[in-house]
Protein backbone atom coordinates (compact mmCIF):
# COMPACT_ATOMS: atom_id res chain seq x y z
CA UNK A 1 0.00 0.00 0.00
CA UNK A 2 1.34 3.41 -0.99
CA UNK A 3 0.28 6.94 -0.19
CA UNK A 4 0.12 8.16 -3.79
CA UNK A 5 -0.57 7.08 -7.37
CA UNK A 6 2.97 8.08 -8.28
CA UNK A 7 4.50 5.58 -5.85
CA UNK A 8 2.29 2.78 -7.21
CA UNK A 9 3.29 3.78 -10.75
CA UNK A 10 7.02 3.41 -10.05
CA UNK A 11 6.63 0.27 -7.96
CA UNK A 12 4.82 -1.43 -10.86
CA UNK A 13 5.32 -2.25 -14.52
CA UNK A 14 6.38 1.25 -15.59
CA UNK A 15 9.16 1.12 -13.02
CA UNK A 16 10.18 -2.27 -14.39
CA UNK A 17 10.46 -0.93 -17.94
CA UNK A 18 12.52 2.01 -16.71
CA UNK A 19 15.22 -0.45 -15.62
CA UNK A 20 15.59 -1.79 -19.16
CA UNK A 21 16.11 1.72 -20.56
CA UNK A 22 18.65 2.83 -17.97
CA UNK A 23 21.57 0.54 -17.32
CA UNK A 24 25.04 -0.44 -18.49
CA UNK A 25 28.67 0.70 -18.16
CA UNK A 26 28.17 3.79 -20.33
CA UNK A 27 25.54 5.08 -17.91
CA UNK A 28 27.85 4.47 -14.96
CA UNK A 29 30.67 6.33 -16.73
CA UNK A 30 28.47 9.39 -17.26
CA UNK A 31 27.33 9.35 -13.66
CA UNK A 32 30.91 8.99 -12.46
CA UNK A 33 31.87 12.11 -14.41
CA UNK A 34 28.97 14.05 -12.85
CA UNK A 35 29.72 12.94 -9.30
CA UNK A 36 33.42 13.72 -9.72
CA UNK A 37 32.44 17.36 -10.32
CA UNK A 38 30.12 17.35 -7.33
CA UNK A 39 32.48 15.67 -4.87
CA UNK A 40 35.17 18.20 -5.76
CA UNK A 41 33.17 20.65 -3.61
CA UNK A 42 32.89 18.34 -0.58
CA UNK A 43 35.20 17.26 2.21
CA UNK A 44 35.28 14.03 4.16
CA UNK A 45 32.31 12.20 2.65
CA UNK A 46 32.46 8.65 4.01
CA UNK A 47 28.78 7.72 4.21
CA UNK A 48 26.14 8.17 1.51
CA UNK A 49 22.41 7.52 1.22
CA UNK A 50 20.40 7.62 -2.00
CA UNK A 51 16.64 7.99 -1.85
CA UNK A 52 15.26 6.26 -4.92
CA UNK A 53 18.32 4.32 -6.05
CA UNK A 54 16.80 2.10 -8.76
CA UNK A 55 19.41 -0.57 -9.64
CA UNK A 56 22.26 1.34 -8.02
CA UNK A 57 24.04 3.02 -10.93
CA UNK A 58 24.62 6.23 -8.98
CA UNK A 59 26.08 4.31 -6.07
CA UNK A 60 28.34 2.32 -8.38
CA UNK A 61 29.56 5.63 -9.81
CA UNK A 62 30.17 7.08 -6.35
CA UNK A 63 31.99 3.94 -5.26
CA UNK A 64 34.42 4.49 -8.13
CA UNK A 65 35.28 7.83 -6.50
CA UNK A 66 35.02 7.10 -2.76
CA UNK A 67 35.55 3.32 -2.50
CA UNK A 68 35.93 3.32 1.28
CA UNK A 69 32.56 5.00 1.93
CA UNK A 70 29.51 3.27 3.40
CA UNK A 71 26.45 3.27 1.13
CA UNK A 72 22.74 3.10 1.91
CA UNK A 73 19.91 2.97 -0.60
CA UNK A 74 16.11 3.08 -0.66
CA UNK A 75 14.21 1.75 -3.68
CA UNK A 76 10.47 1.32 -4.17
CA UNK A 77 10.48 -1.02 -7.19
CA UNK A 78 10.92 -4.68 -6.28
CA UNK A 79 12.69 -5.73 -9.47
CA UNK A 80 15.14 -2.81 -9.23
CA UNK A 81 15.72 -3.62 -5.57
CA UNK A 82 16.77 -7.18 -6.44
CA UNK A 83 19.63 -5.85 -8.57
CA UNK A 84 20.46 -3.09 -6.10
CA UNK A 85 20.59 -5.50 -3.18
CA UNK A 86 22.95 -7.82 -5.08
CA UNK A 87 25.69 -5.16 -5.05
CA UNK A 88 28.16 -6.00 -2.31
CA UNK A 89 28.71 -3.56 0.49
CA UNK A 90 25.41 -1.66 0.14
CA UNK A 91 22.70 -1.51 2.82
CA UNK A 92 19.45 -1.39 0.86
CA UNK A 93 15.74 -1.52 1.65
CA UNK A 94 12.76 -2.11 -0.64
CA UNK A 95 10.58 0.79 0.50
CA UNK A 96 9.21 4.21 -0.36
CA UNK A 97 11.34 7.18 0.58
CA UNK A 98 8.31 8.33 2.60
CA UNK A 99 8.63 5.29 4.88
CA UNK A 100 10.29 5.65 8.27
CA UNK A 101 13.63 3.84 8.19
CA UNK A 102 15.72 3.76 11.34
CA UNK A 103 19.09 4.72 9.92
CA UNK A 104 21.56 7.22 11.32
CA UNK A 105 22.24 10.37 9.23
CA UNK A 106 25.01 10.20 6.65
CA UNK A 107 27.60 12.64 5.30
CA UNK A 108 25.81 12.96 1.95
CA UNK A 109 22.14 12.30 1.23
CA UNK A 110 20.82 12.73 -2.31
CA UNK A 111 18.21 12.17 -4.96
CA UNK A 112 18.77 12.01 -8.72
CA UNK A 113 15.74 12.10 -11.00
CA UNK A 114 13.38 11.17 -8.17
CA UNK A 115 11.83 14.34 -6.72
CA UNK A 116 10.51 15.21 -10.19
CA UNK A 117 8.22 12.17 -10.07
CA UNK A 118 6.70 12.71 -6.63
CA UNK A 119 3.19 13.94 -5.91
CA UNK A 120 3.55 17.72 -5.37
CA UNK A 121 1.30 17.50 -2.32
CA UNK A 122 3.91 15.25 -0.69
CA UNK A 123 7.05 17.10 -1.79
CA UNK A 124 7.63 18.78 1.58
CA UNK A 125 7.67 15.37 3.26
CA UNK A 126 10.27 14.25 0.73
CA UNK A 127 12.35 17.33 1.56
CA UNK A 128 12.11 16.42 5.24
CA UNK A 129 13.25 12.85 4.58
CA UNK A 130 16.21 14.12 2.54
CA UNK A 131 17.14 16.80 5.06
CA UNK A 132 16.95 14.44 8.03
CA UNK A 133 18.99 11.79 6.20
CA UNK A 134 22.02 14.08 6.08
CA UNK A 135 24.32 15.33 8.79
CA UNK A 136 26.26 17.55 6.37
CA UNK A 137 25.65 17.55 2.60
CA UNK A 138 22.37 17.38 0.67
CA UNK A 139 22.36 16.92 -3.11
CA UNK A 140 19.47 17.13 -5.54
CA UNK A 141 20.04 16.33 -9.23
CA UNK A 142 16.69 16.94 -10.90
CA UNK A 143 14.95 18.89 -13.68
CA UNK A 144 14.97 22.58 -12.77
CA UNK A 145 12.35 25.24 -13.37
CA UNK A 146 11.92 28.52 -11.47
CA UNK A 147 8.23 27.74 -10.82
CA UNK A 148 6.51 24.36 -10.47
CA UNK A 149 5.34 23.06 -13.83
CA UNK A 150 3.93 19.70 -14.90
CA UNK A 151 5.46 18.02 -17.96
CA UNK A 152 3.90 15.12 -19.93
CA UNK A 153 5.98 12.00 -19.35
CA UNK A 154 6.01 9.14 -21.86
CA UNK A 155 2.30 9.49 -22.56
CA UNK A 156 1.32 9.98 -18.91
CA UNK A 157 0.07 12.98 -16.94
CA UNK A 158 0.63 13.70 -13.24
CA UNK A 159 3.91 11.84 -13.33
CA UNK A 160 6.62 14.51 -13.78
CA UNK A 161 7.11 18.03 -12.44
CA UNK A 162 9.95 20.49 -12.76
CA UNK A 163 10.55 23.03 -9.99
CA UNK A 164 13.25 24.72 -7.90
CA UNK A 165 13.75 21.81 -5.51
CA UNK A 166 16.95 23.17 -3.97
CA UNK A 167 15.56 26.66 -3.53
CA UNK A 168 12.47 25.31 -1.82
CA UNK A 169 14.59 23.21 0.52
CA UNK A 170 16.79 26.16 1.48
CA UNK A 171 13.65 28.23 2.18
CA UNK A 172 12.31 25.47 4.43
CA UNK A 173 15.63 24.82 6.19
CA UNK A 174 17.60 28.06 6.74
CA UNK A 175 20.70 26.19 7.93
CA UNK A 176 21.10 24.77 4.40
CA UNK A 177 23.33 26.86 2.18
CA UNK A 178 24.26 26.43 -1.47
CA UNK A 179 27.78 25.11 -2.07
CA UNK A 180 27.66 24.81 -5.85
CA UNK A 181 25.51 23.76 -8.79
CA UNK A 182 25.90 22.58 -12.36
CA UNK A 183 24.12 21.39 -15.48
CA UNK A 184 24.62 18.13 -17.38
CA UNK A 185 23.61 18.45 -21.04
CA UNK A 186 22.17 15.58 -23.08
CA UNK A 187 24.43 16.56 -26.02
CA UNK A 188 27.66 16.56 -24.04
CA UNK A 189 30.36 15.10 -26.31
CA UNK A 190 31.78 12.72 -23.70
CA UNK A 191 29.33 12.18 -20.86
CA UNK A 192 25.77 13.06 -21.91
CA UNK A 193 23.01 12.94 -19.32
CA UNK A 194 19.34 13.77 -19.16
CA UNK A 195 19.59 17.58 -18.83
CA UNK A 196 19.90 17.39 -15.06
CA UNK A 197 20.73 20.35 -12.90
CA UNK A 198 22.49 19.46 -9.67
CA UNK A 199 22.56 21.52 -6.50
CA UNK A 200 24.91 20.70 -3.63
CA UNK A 201 23.90 22.14 -0.26
CA UNK A 202 25.53 21.98 3.16
CA UNK A 203 24.18 22.21 6.69
CA UNK A 204 25.93 25.03 8.51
Amino acid sequence: MFGSEQEEFWAGEFGNSYIDRNQGPKAVAGKTAMFAKILHHTRGVQSVRELGANIGLNILALRNLIPTAEFQAIEINGRAFEQLNSISGISAVNASLFDDINWKPVDLAFTAGVLIHLNPEMIKIAYQRLYEASKRYVLVAEYYNPKPVEVPYRGHTDRLWKRDFAGEMMDLYPDLSLVNYGFIYHRDANFPADDLTWFLMEKR
